[in-house]
């Protein structure tokens, strides 16, 4: 069951930086949000509306706050584990509904913060931009929007002018991850499977850093070898679609979609299956085959959010398709 808790005006909830798994409801009072603007690095307030709930990224996500929980005045909350915060999401829809229209005000906000840093006076192109992203987070210290960042880039500038320095902060950036839950591998009271997860990302980055210097050959036994001798099945769904990447890098357009489907049928809630999806149509429309590329194209339009770089392109390659 949630704690109801009293905190008195000017108290801490909790700090930037602070690692917890605590979900808060504010039933009476008011409560700010502290944090520094992505754009700027000015300070940011927002204020917690009674019946609000904030602190749930982190929790979920079980990395640090990204924001310090300020009481303004004296407040009574409902705090929640993540299991039991989870429990009461299940049976009340509109909390779901409330929480999603958080989240995309949220979601918004920062994509409209990155379109600007990355049009910024600096004139930043996107593939600059992006690595800049990366930059930004890991120079605060928030390694897993770090690791997201990077590997976005080398998805999309695989052989990009940032690339091996991307591919270097990735893998500096996991290992800080890896070290903050425990994980270590300089520590030789890790358990063995800590170590071996540490080896399996080494063997990841390195089969990324040999494809972003279009070593294809060797990245993609690299990439196999990672599916056939590891028990990771993080790290072999992200091997799996880096070797439909190798593929179609190739040229080798049949092998990428039989790839990409056989991946698809595997993985069905892959991170990158709509990524997949258009490497799938891209491959189609290689080979002369525009209905079948149209289709996957408007699958991807049907799948994935306006706003994203896939349907972005998606949404370019079928105009092209129905300008010729």
């Amino acid at each position: 069951m949630p704690k109801a808790v009293q905190y008195k005006a000017n108290s801490i909830v909790y700090f930037q930086g602070d690692i917890n798994e605590n979900v808060y409801i504010l039933k009476t009072g008011k409560v700010g949000l502290r944090y520094s603007d992505i754009e700027t690095g000015q300070e940011i307030n927002d204020l917690i509306q009674t019946g609000e709930f904030f602190g749930v990224k982190s929790a979920l996500g079980k990395y640090p706050r990204e924001e310090t929980a300020i009481v303004l005045q004296d407040s009574a909350m409902l705090v929640f584990t993540v299991p039991e915060f989870e429990q009461v999401c299940l049976n009340n829809t509109r909390i779901i509904m409330k929480m999603l229209r958080i989240f995309s005000n949220q979601l918004r906000r920062i994509h409209k913060q990155v379109r600007n840093l990355i049009s910024s006076g600096e004139q930043l192109n996107p593939e600059t931009g992006l690595f800049r992203i990366g930059e930004y987070y890991n120079n605060r210290g928030n390694f897993k929007q770090a690791m997201y960042a990077f590997r976005r880039y080398l998805t999309y500038y695989p052989t990009g002018k940032y690339a091996n320095e991307a591919t270097e902060n990735l893998q500096r950036a996991e290992g800080k991850v890896q070290a903050g839950a425990g994980r270590s591998p300089s520590s030789s009271s890790a358990p063995a499977s800590g170590r071996e997860m540490s080896d399996i990302a080494k063997s990841y980055y390195n089969a990324v850093s040999l494809f972003s210097q279009q070593k294809l050959p060797e990245a993609l036994k690299e990439f196999q070898k990672i599916i056939n001798e590891s028990d990771s099945a993080e790290y072999s769904a992200k091997s799996h679609f880096e070797i439909g990447r190798c593929f179609f890098a190739l040229n080798d357009f049949d092998r990428c979609i039989q790839h990409y489907t056989a991946m698809i049928q595997k993985y069905p809630k892959h991170p990158d299956l709509v990524e997949a999806l258009f490497f799938v149509g891209n491959c189609y429309e290689k080979k002369k085959d525009m209905a079948k590329a149209g289709s996957f194209y408007s699958k991807i339009l049907s799948m994935a959010q306006d706003d994203t770089p896939v349907y972005r392109k998606a949404k370019r390659a079928l105009d092209g398709l129905k300008g010729e």
